[in-house]
């Protein structure tokens, strides 16, 4: 099993700090949960098998403008059955990136390639498939539209696949291939509800490709694989335009200002809304610093670096500003 972010008992156990007493700013998932108790979900959604029919797979659509869809148990479970669908081959990944898409690919007897930008030109008519986070996940670096059909163009030429994780798009939908995912084989594009929607928990993702490859897809996952209460709570979820809105604004306003207040402690960083990455040789360093203060942020081995993600309230905010002026002043 790879390490990922969200670890907060783990992190308690090591440093003798009470579960209650940390700030997890571990994860890229939005800090505020979606304001519905789970006392509005139906007796129904728990005591039926969840049928297709129930609204989910029309609100997605309004919501992702894209009619061919597949919904998921997260996204992670298509990184972890695309690899299943082909043939093994050359697939590059651009890194770093989230670490599941390589393992996935890997585990299924595909040769890997870790890839920079610049490499992609050069070798893509080498590659069956070319997997990519659209804005990235640590580094947060957003890729053109037009770059990326381009390269689309060229692996599906020779039947290869573009595969897009667009988990962390929701504040900038504009940049987003899903218009097109539906009309064009070889483009595989996956989205999840549990980062900007702040319903990780929940375990919902979408796929979205031609029918045929969905299909397949949908065959290898067998049925229900979503359960009931989920289903209820995206389809109120992905239908709420007004908070939606709210929240768009809210996570961008929240991301500028994690920005800001890590330069003003000369920890230049790049990001989304959602998270900010800072490169720095000093990174598990930093990390211990925080951790030991009850601040959990996600450490990356490979370049050092480390992933802020947003507090939730004001305290969380004077929290992390007073960590890290005892970092920056020691």
């Amino acid at each position: 099993m790879l390490e990922h972010g969200g670890r907060l008992r783990a992190a308690a156990q090591r440093y003798g700090i009470a579960l209650e007493d940390w700030l997890d700013l571990s994860t890229g998932i939005a800090p505020w949960p979606w304001p519905w108790p789970v006392a509005d979900i139906p007796a129904s959604a728990w005591q039926r098998l969840p049928e297709e029919d129930d609204g989910l797979e029309q609100a997605a659509r309004d919501y992702y403008g894209c009619a061919s869809l597949l919904p998921l148990p997260g996204s992670q479970a298509a990184i972890q059955a695309l690899p299943r669908l082909r043939e093994p081959g050359r697939v590059g990944v651009l890194a770093p990136c989230y670490a599941e898409h390589a393992a996935a690919w890997r585990r299924h007897g595909h040769e890997l390639l870790e890839l920079a930008d610049e490499q992609v030109d050069g070798l893509i008519d080498q590659l069956d498939v070319l997997l990519l986070v659209n804005p990235n996940n640590p580094t947060g670096r957003r890729f053109d539209a037009g770059r990326l059909l381009a390269w689309h163009a060229r692996l599906q030429a020779r039947g290869g696949w573009l595969v897009v994780d667009e988990a962390f798009i929701d504040c900038a939908p504009g940049h987003s291939l899903l218009p097109l995912a539906g009309g064009r084989p070889g483009l595989v594009v996956l989205r999840s509800l549990g980062k900007f929607f702040g319903l990780a928990g929940a375990r919902l993702g979408f796929a979205f490709a031609e029918p045929a490859l969905l299909a397949r897809l949908a065959e290898l996952l067998g049925p229900w694989a979503v359960s009931g209460p989920t289903r209820w709570v995206a389809q109120r979820a992905l239908a709420d335009h007004a908070l939606q809105g709210e929240r768009r604004a809210a996570l961008e306003q929240a991301g500028a200002r994690l920005a800001a207040l890590l330069k003003t402690h000369q920890l230049l960083t790049q990001g989304t809304a959602l998270f900010q990455w800072l490169a720095y040789p000093r990174a598990a360093e930093l990390h211990e610093h925080l951790a030991r203060r009850g601040i959990l942020v996600r450490l990356f081995d490979n370049p050092p670096s480390l992933r802020f993600g947003l507090p939730a309230d004001e305290a969380g905010w004077a929290r992390l500003a007073d960590a890290l002026g005892q970092w920056s002043t020691p």
